[in-house]
């Protein structure tokens, strides 16, 4: 699901050339590792957190912060935790394992490069190409900005949804394919933190539509009954 900080799947003319201008899903009947009973569902697992912190405190912005900055700061710190969790399961998501990159209900993810061409690709090339993305994007000051006094770019709002639906995909692939080794590694209430943390951050600034989080919805609802 590609590494921390590379992405040996996806080249650099790749990542410029496969842009998400129009990221999709289909219902294409294919599922890699179909887990009908959705353990993740089950309340033994749903209660474990890492942290009991006020998540809907955490993901609000704060007195006089600039929503720009609030947005940009926490798309750089969403990107290394979800990067670095994903990487910590990349050895049991390979082109033959995960065929397709999906989530629940058979939900397939299909990239879109810039020339509007559906690619049909395994898991691990869809999320390194979807790293590789998101990884240009922040490293680009004229979309991330650094410098003090620099603007945000016209747009930007819509370049992070972007990145979200990106995030949001990576940890349903995660929890539809890879929920049993996510246990048997003791990863689950990291993954239920980093879950919960995101799709409330989403809800506050809205940066989701409610068709793109429906493959979990069973499980935003399980875990908003946890908080």
């Amino acid at each position: 699901m590609g590494g921390c900080h590379s992405y040996p799947s996806a080249t650099k003319a790749d990542s410029k050339s496969l842009q998400p201008s129009d990221i999709s899903s289909e219902k294409l009947g294919i599922n890699n590792n179909n887990l009908e009973a959705r353990p993740y569902l089950q309340q033994q697992y749903l209660c474990q957190r890492i942290t009991h912190t006020d998540m809907f405190a955490l993901t609000a912005l704060p007195p006089g912060v600039d929503k720009a900055e609030w947005l940009a700061s926490n798309t750089v710190a969403f990107f290394k935790h979800i990067n670095l969790f994903s990487s910590a399961l990349s050895e049991f998501c390979t082109p033959s394992t995960c065929p397709t990159a999906c989530g629940p209900d058979n939900t397939v993810y299909v990239w879109t490069d810039d020339h509007g061409r559906k690619l049909k690709c395994s898991a691990p090339l869809y999320f390194d190409y979807a790293m590789s993305y998101i990884q240009e994007l922040l490293t680009d000051e004229d979309v991330f900005p650094t410098k003090a006094g620099s603007v945000f770019p016209t747009g930007f709002v819509f370049l992070v949804q972007k990145v979200f639906l990106l995030f949001f995909r990576t940890l349903a692939h995660i929890y539809w394919s890879h929920y049993r080794e996510t246990l048997a590694l003791g990863l689950h209430p990291h993954l239920n933190t980093l879950f919960t943390h995101l799709t409330l951050f989403c809800q506050q600034h809205a940066l989701l539509e409610p068709e793109d989080i429906e493959p979990l919805q069973d499980l935003i609802t399980a875990l908003g009954q946890q908080v």
